[in-house]
């Protein structure tokens, strides 16, 4: 059980976004069994499918930039020495720390000042929102790790030429 806590808490944005991405695919398939096999459909269905996908992205956004599996232009940087390449780094990582911090504060203020509501259930849309602050929330952290990370990695470098 404490191999599994573990891991959960390594990587819970994969383990939530299993969760939804199943969700959706439950949801999708029993509708679709409905509609083609007992004529009918939950009218409720489509907004739960969409919420919870909504949520898979954002979640698997947060997780794709924490292990750094997000696509890159590398070809540039590769070609740098690897003092050049540290300053790229270094210099990515503030601006996607800027960056995300500004998209978290945007999207908070939008899904505070949010009233719309879903058609079928009458539920507020900010929580289906929520997942795209929760996502620049984590992004913005982890940018600042990975910032801090490469300026030591630029310091320590240039304390060992020293």
């Amino acid at each position: 059980m404490d191999n599994f806590l573990e891991r959960f808490r390594k990587d819970f944005e994969l383990y939530l976004g299993s969760l939804f991405l199943s969700i959706t695919t439950v949801i999708v398939i029993m509708n679709v069994f409905t509609r083609y096999f007992l004529r009918f459909t939950f009218t409720w269905a489509e907004e739960v499918a969409v919420g919870a996908f909504v949520w898979t992205i954002f979640l698997g956004f947060a997780s794709a930039y924490k292990k750094k599996d997000l696509i890159g232009v590398e070809v540039l940087v590769v070609l740098l020495p690897e003092k050049g390449r540290n300053i790229v780094e270094f210099l990515t990582s503030i601006i996607i720390t800027i960056l995300s911090a500004l998209m978290f504060y945007f999207s908070y203020i939008y899904v505070a000042g949010s009233t719309k509501i879903t058609a079928a259930l009458e539920v507020s849309y900010k929580y289906v929102y929520a997942s795209i602050v929760l996502a620049f929330a984590l992004i913005t952290l982890y940018s600042i790790y990975f910032s801090i990370q490469s300026f030591k990695k630029l310091s320590f470098n240039k304390s060992i030429k020293n």
